[in-house]
């Protein structure tokens, strides 16, 4: 049995795509709560004071340009103090995904609470950047490490609760997450034995399940 499939009949709201599985539902459930081509272009990368090493380093490219342009207009239009700079994408991730870093005065401000905020301007991102007719291309946001940190910290959580569930042979649910949260979960778990995860519910209120295989 596969850990997960993705389903494709659920829109979603997020650039990022939620994940479920086929239930293989014990009786017993316990419920875990937690609170950028031109050349013109390449210059202005190699002459902008705030961008990274990777980014001078990088040929010209338009969508990521684009990205950093529309995002930079709306934390001016926002009055925030904070600057961005472009990264590599993450060794689990794909190629062509954009990873744009906030940095600066007002990054608690860019965060929000529970990172509601850059979550937000992720999603505006997106949008703008990925016009119809055009190859799609993730952009991810962070801010300072904020999202990292969080991803991070909950891979491990899940993998420490997939132990947990597989011990006790109970099921176990998290609070209710966004699409990508609910991501980070699954892919934690793919490939940890004797548990399988899904996402149920709808809307606001979907959330990930661990669930014990029968050895």
């Amino acid at each position: 049995m596969e850990p997960f499939d993705h389903d494709a009949s659920r829109p979603s709201h997020d650039p990022f795509e939620a994940f479920d599985d086929e239930d293989n539902a014990e009786p017993y459930e316990t419920t875990f709560d937690q609170g950028q081509a031109e050349e013109g272009e390449a210059m202005e990368n190699e002459n902008d004071p705030t961008a990274s090493d990777f980014d001078r380093n990088q040929p010209p490219d338009e969508r990521a340009q684009s990205a950093k342009d529309f995002l930079r207009q709306v934390l001016i239009e926002m009055d925030m103090d904070v600057s961005i700079e472009r990264h590599p994408p993450r060794p689990d991730s794909s190629i062509d995904e954009i990873h744009l870093e906030i940095v600066g005065h007002d990054v608690g401000r860019v965060i929000g609470k529970k990172g509601q905020v850059l979550s937000a301007l992720q999603y505006l991102v997106n949008r703008a950047v990925n016009r119809p007719g055009l190859p799609r291309r993730h952009i991810v946001l962070d801010a300072e490490g904020y999202r990292h940190r969080r991803e991070t910290n909950r891979a491990s959580l899940a993998r420490r609760l997939g132990e947990q569930a597989a011990k006790e042979g109970k099921i176990i649910t998290f609070e209710p997450m966004s699409p990508r949260d609910r991501r980070v979960v699954h892919l934690a778990l793919a490939k940890f034995p004797h548990v399988v995860t899904k996402s149920d519910g709808e809307g606001e209120e979907r959330r990930v399940r661990i669930i014990p295989v029968r050895r």
